[in-house]
């Protein structure tokens, strides 16, 4: 809600300022919507800035260049705001087919808001031409490869040399609207009976050809509308992410370590499909540890949970073994951009080597935690090879005591080593998963 006395924002006014906290400030879109959402009353109010954002973000790289065409000149650093005014309307105009002359009045109402009365005649002038003239605008950004594809150059050229076969498949998936995805608790209920209880609050939903506790909405919903939500019947939990308690094979009892677990998914779900596991779930953050604390509450099923560097288990770990270990790693997310397209601004191409190094100091560090004959599960939601293979088969070139452990399944691609879910293949968001064995 809006401070007392403090004049009402409009829905456009905030996603302007929600565009600039990400595009100039580095903020990620989640903390910024939040706040902006704050300042809403009304729900449609709020998915109407939730639309705008996201979409402005996914396609930030063209509207970027549409908007460089239109002007004579740049804007000056202190008037961004006005570029996100202008990024805002041209979103609706391209995407959301609002009425131009509404679309037009409403983008000069955000610059009067916000005291920059010498843009008014600009920002008219611009929203009118981009009209006018759409056609011959769009023969232009069709030879830039960023507005091409809505992506920043360095990203394209990386997933060109790692995927030559399919980077344009992925660039288009990370373009699209992701769906809304469920994961069922098998030990509550089965897959085709919660179905027939989401069909009875009349939410349309299908199961996942590849994963046996997917189900994939027609159309998203709040969460607390989804029968059983509430007491951890069900969760929301992308296909992919839901691969990873199987590849794992956890048996009853067995002693598991969650080496990077915020925010929880996969956590949940190891102690739902496997109840008795003795499971330390360890993050380096501890308000995400708060999530994964209540993702845990919500489904009722405990966890030992620890703040802690993964890569310093001498902090931590004490002298204990573990029989499975799960390393989710930190990464580009460049395999979740559908869901995250604010990634594309945040993420650079020097990001890549930190997180890489970054990846190879906790797959080392932990690797001594895992009992003989145990088995890890090194996992990313990247599509980058750095990241994943290569970052796999070094771990394995300098450890003798490793082996990979093929996985042999009909969803993803065979990589060497392990295997990789390519985003939008099958629905599903782009992850990385390989099987490393300790051998005895």
């Amino acid at each position: 809600m809006p401070a007392p006395g403090k004049k009402k924002q409009t829905v456009r006014a905030i996603a302007a300022q929600v565009l600039l906290q990400v595009s100039a400030r580095g903020h990620s879109l989640t903390r910024a919507l939040a706040a902006g959402q704050q300042q809403l009353a009304s729900p449609a109010d709020s998915a109407l800035l939730q639309e705008m954002c996201y979409g402005s973000l996914r396609w930030y790289y063209r509207l970027d260049v549409i908007v460089s065409m239109l002007l004579n000149k740049p804007l000056k650093q202190r008037d961004q705001d006005i570029f996100c005014v202008l990024v805002i309307g041209l979103y609706q105009l391209e995407f959301m087919h609002v009425p131009a002359h509404a679309v037009v009045k409403e983008t000069v109402d955000v610059v009067l808001a916000l005291r920059k009365h010498w843009a008014k005649g600009l920002v008219n002038a611009l929203l009118r031409e981009y009209q006018r003239n759409a056609e011959a605008l769009r023969e232009q950004w069709q030879q830039d490869d960023e507005a091409r594809y809505a992506h920043p150059a360095w990203m394209i050229a990386r997933l060109a040399q790692d995927w030559p076969q399919h980077y344009q498949t992925i660039l288009d998936a990370n373009n699209q609207r992701p769906p809304m995805v469920l994961r069922v608790d098998l030990q509550q209920t089965t897959v085709a009976e919660y179905q027939q209880q989401l069909a009875e609050q009349d939410i349309k939903a299908r199961a996942s050809e590849f994963v046996d506790s997917a189900v994939i909405l027609e159309q998203a919903v709040n969460v607390h509308e989804l029968p059983g939500f509430s007491r951890g019947l069900v969760s929301v939990q992308d296909s992919s992410a839901q691969l990873a308690a199987g590849l794992l094979q956890l048996q009853a009892g067995m002693r598991v370590l969650d080496a990077c677990c915020a925010p929880g998914g996969k956590t949940l779900h190891m102690l739902q499909a496997c109840p008795s596991l003795q499971l330390l779930a360890l993050d380096s953050d501890g308000d995400r540890l708060q999530q994964v604390q209540e993702n845990l509450d919500r489904a009722a099923v405990d966890a030992e949970l620890l703040v802690g560097d993964a890569s310093k288990p001498v902090d931590w770990a004490g002298d204990r073994l573990f029989e499975r270990i799960l390393v989710d790693a930190p990464c580009s997310g460049s395999g979740v951009i559908r869901r995250h397209p604010d990634i594309k601004l945040l993420r650079s191409s020097t990001d890549i080597e930190t997180l890489v190094a970054r990846q190879a100091d906790i797959l080392a560090a932990v690797w001594p935690l895992l009992a003989p004959g145990g088995m890890l599960v090194y996992s990313t939601c990247s599509v980058f090879r750095q990241e994943n293979e290569q970052q796999v088969a070094a771990f394995l070139q300098h450890h003798a005591d490793a082996r990979e452990r093929p996985i042999n399944a009909d969803w993803g691609v065979r990589c060497d080593p392990g295997r990789q879910v390519l985003p939008g293949s099958h629905g599903m968001d782009g992850f990385y998963y390989a099987c490393l064995e300790k051998i005895n």
